[in-house]
């Protein structure tokens, strides 16, 4: 069997990047093609000396940068690959990548992230954050967008079997394609980490500084915590928003290499995630260190942690709730053990993905033929 993956863009190296990395070790032998790559954010990955094969957006003025700029092209540049030569395509997608064409003859498997929700549910926050919801240049942007939702759901039938993240995705690709979708949970490198021997007296929280992470209101309820450390590790376009809230003890460190987020995370009381995320790899990693996880009650981070027992959850995404979790937390934070935490984190591990994906593929191998 001839094997290819597909992927949206290799620009940085984030969560989508650690589950095709997994499958580069599955599949060794498959090319890669995706729409964009950056030579220098992923000369030193796992990826080469990987055959990697581009889009004609590659040739687009300032591409590995300006990408999310050329999406009006991005479905016609997936289409352009011809992937006729392979028997299995395997795409990971939470954009287009999952449209690209593929015969009758042909398998395909696509490890969906998330339905693309700029153009779905988070459409209406996406244009006001950006100042598109009104106006000439709006109406311009709307109409691409519904565009884009139809080609969206015409390509769904181009995928023989789904694959979600989690059981939360699993149902967004239910109401929106409404196709089943299997749940195999994405790798973390869990055995990268370890638990170390006593905590340091703060909360941690880490992210890239974009809205819906709500780094603000972290920033916020320890604004009104002047007794308690706070250390945000990230950076991104809300910076200047989450330096005018920070208080004298919040730290903003910045983006920071991996072994420092891992010292930080071992050291850290609790790790405080606010954020409504699709899985969300950072809490596992956190348990992984022993750490507690306090987090918002959505989304993936309910089938990672275990509430009382690896972490605790807070109902609203405010300030308030925050401080009241945060007050909560310190009375319980001596019934929480590390070793129990880690041993939850461990099912998450790469090892289970790639053995979980490997029996998924065959079987599906099997009932095609």
């Amino acid at each position: 069997m001839k094997y290819v993956l597909v992927h949206d863009w290799l620009t940085s190296l984030a969560g989508a990047e650690k589950v095709l990395e997994a499958l580069c070790e599955i599949y060794a032998n498959a090319p890669i093609f995706t729409l964009v790559k950056d030579e220098m954010n992923i000369a030193h990955s796992k990826f080469y000396p990987k055959e990697i094969h581009t889009s004609f957006l590659q040739k687009f003025p300032k591409a590995s940068k300006w990408y999310r700029y050329y999406m009006p092209f991005f479905p016609l540049a997936i289409e352009s690959f011809d992937l006729s030569n392979f028997d299995v395509v395997v795409s990971t997608s939470h954009a287009v990548a999952k449209g690209v064409l593929t015969t009758h003859k042909q398998l395909h498997i696509c490890y969906c992230h998330t339905p693309m929700r700029y153009i779905w549910d988070l459409v209406h926050q996406y244009l006001r954050e950006v100042h598109l919801d009104k106006g000439l240049k709006g109406f311009i942007v709307k109409m691409f967008m519904h565009y884009l939702r139809i080609w969206d759901i015409c390509s769904v039938n181009r995928v023989d079997y789904f694959v979600a993240n989690s059981k939360y995705i699993a149902k967004r690709i239910k109401h929106l394609y409404n196709r089943q979708a299997t749940v195999i949970y994405p790798p973390v490198n869990v055995e990268l980490f370890s638990v170390l021997d006593g905590r340091d007296n703060f909360y941690l929280t880490a992210s890239r500084f974009v809205p819906y992470k709500k780094i603000d209101i972290v920033v916020e309820a320890f604004s009104h915590m002047p007794e308690k450390r706070l250390v945000v590790i990230g950076d991104g376009p809300d910076n200047a928003k989450i330096k005018a809230k920070a208080t004298r003890n919040v730290e903003l460190v910045g983006a920071l290499p991996f072994e420092q987020l891992r010292f930080y995370l071992q050291k850290a009381k609790a790790f405080i995630f606010a954020a409504e995320e699709d899985f969300g790899i950072l809490p596992v990693e956190a348990q992984a260190c022993g750490t507690p996880v306090i987090a918002y009650r959505a989304g993936g981070v309910l089938e990672t942690v275990e509430d009382n027992i690896t972490g605790l959850f807070f109902d609203e995404q405010s300030s308030g709730c925050i401080v009241d979790i945060i007050r909560n937390f310190d009375r319980k934070q001596d019934c929480f053990d590390a070793n129990v935490i880690r041993q939850h984190a461990l099912q998450f591990s790469k090892e289970r993905f790639k053995k979980e994906f490997s029996v998924f593929v065959s079987k599906c191998l099997d009932s095609s033929l």
